[in-house]
């Protein structure tokens, strides 16, 4: 990494000024010399001047230096589409004229009401959601919905079924114990997580009070093709969707809720997701925080209190893009089209290369490998890492490799990894 000798506050930013990210090094440096011409306690128009670009916007050299942009292969944060950024970018200082940045701008006001308030008309249109559903936009990561779930749907003592098919399901399940009676009906941790179960083979609880399920495991790459039927006499299924959400095409109306933290295919850490059927709401244990109490935020339109504005903001960004592409029949084809391509790569390297996971269920935006030799896999990533490849490495509790290759991960990015690959193999088969 190359050294900085800058003494600015925004040095962190400066040490790798040939990494190519729409907020980059070489951009932040230029922000540290902004010179505020007009500036008062009154909303007034302020001239804003970059010492080092004023012959070139911003937006210019992005463009100019696309080509060499790290392609970031995390579990997330996830890169973001290269359009959004510039979007986003463009509209930092000043949001449509307003003469305010989303990120100041009050969450009560009318700017911010158009946002959120189109972000979720987006997400209707994508999910194609029924009108019998609320979307509330809230804090906490998902992490937060395993016992704001059980609290909203719940009594202390009702029986609720469990479907574990990795890690994130398995935390689910720990933390409804605190608030129902949980009890997982299959695992796959026996089996090291590559599968899932035969549907007709469960043994579900005719009295539960909903069934859980993670559709889309991030560390072990296992997903969902089609979904359980609960046999309880609710029919309530409820799935974890972070690491698929908006990936593909989902009949919302088989689900009583559906959420997701944002950090996968739809925007920056800071808001998850909740599409929750309103006969649901209402529903709460007394001793639920006002904060997970889904009536709370549903009767105030997710504002409630101050809500994450700027991630909210950039997910209405990233719905209306999905919409350009041609809405998610379209973002699926392109999803499948990246995964064909890196298994047919590992599944065709004599075994150099491995995915323990079923054929049926492998996740389209995790794939995890291990190397045959795997004394070489610090080496495949230190590699991967030079050719501007990074985030490789495989989660701490399965090793290996993992590349997640959520929506905006480009083709480009997951052929220069293949070919990488095949360049790997033939230099240490």
């Amino acid at each position: 990494m190359a050294a900085t000798t800058s003494s600015s506050p925004h040095s962190l930013f400066l040490q790798n000024p040939n990494r190519n990210h729409p907020f980059k090094a070489n951009n932040f440096s230029s922000f540290t010399n902004l010179k505020i011409k007009t500036f008062s306690t009154r909303r007034t128009p302020m001239s804003i001047t970059c010492a080092s670009t004023a012959a070139a916007p911003i937006q210019t050299q992005i463009q100019n230096q696309e080509g060499d942009r790290v392609f970031n292969f995390a579990a997330g944060p996830a890169t973001l589409p290269e359009k959004v950024l510039l979007k986003a970018q463009s509209e930092l200082y000043d949001w449509r004229g307003s003469g305010m940045s989303v990120m100041e701008m009050s969450h009560r006001g009318k700017e911010f009401k158009s946002i959120i308030e189109k972000a979720e008309s987006d997400l209707r249109t994508l999910l194609n959601i029924p009108q019998e559903y609320s979307v509330l936009f809230l804090q906490g990561g998902a992490t937060t919905q395993f016992a704001a779930i059980p609290l909203n749907v719940c009594r202390p003592e009702d029986p609720v079924d469990f479907l574990v098919t990795g890690s994130w399901g398995d935390k689910a399940y720990k933390e409804a114990q605190k608030y129902c009676n949980p009890k997982v009906i299959w695992s796959g941790k026996t089996e090291k997580y590559t599968k899932i179960p035969s549907f007709e083979d469960l043994k579900q609880n005719p009295d539960a009070k909903f069934l859980h399920i993670c559709a889309n495991e991030t560390i072990h790459g296992v997903e969902f093709k089609n979904y359980p039927i609960p046999n309880n006499a609710t029919g309530l299924l409820i799935a974890d969707m972070s690491s698929n959400f908006c990936s593909k095409p989902v009949d919302v109306s088989k689900f009583g809720i559906i959420y997701a933290g944002a950090q996968k295919n739809v925007g920056p850490s800071g808001v998850t997701i909740v599409i929750v059927r309103k006969d649901l709401i209402g529903n709460a244990q007394e001793s639920t925080p006002v904060m997970l109490d889904y009536k709370i935020h549903d009767e105030n339109n997710s504002l409630y209190n101050t809500p994450p504005c700027y991630c909210i903001y950039m997910c209405g960004l990233v719905f209306d893009y999905l919409l350009e592409l041609g809405g998610l029949e379209e973002v699926e084809k392109m999803n499948k089209k990246k995964a064909d391509l890196l298994y047919n790569a590992i599944d065709g390297s004599n075994g150099f290369y491995r995915c323990p996971v079923e054929k049926s269920v492998r996740s389209l935006m995790n794939v995890p490998f291990t190397l045959e030799k795997s004394e070489l896999e610090a080496e495949f990533v230190k590699e991967a890492a030079k050719e501007q490849m990074v985030q490789l490495k495989g989660h701490r509790s399965v090793g290996g490799m993992r590349a997640s290759i959520y929506n905006a991960m480009p083709l480009a990015g997951v052929e220069k990894l293949v070919a990488f690959m095949k360049n790997f193999q033939a230099k240490h088969a």
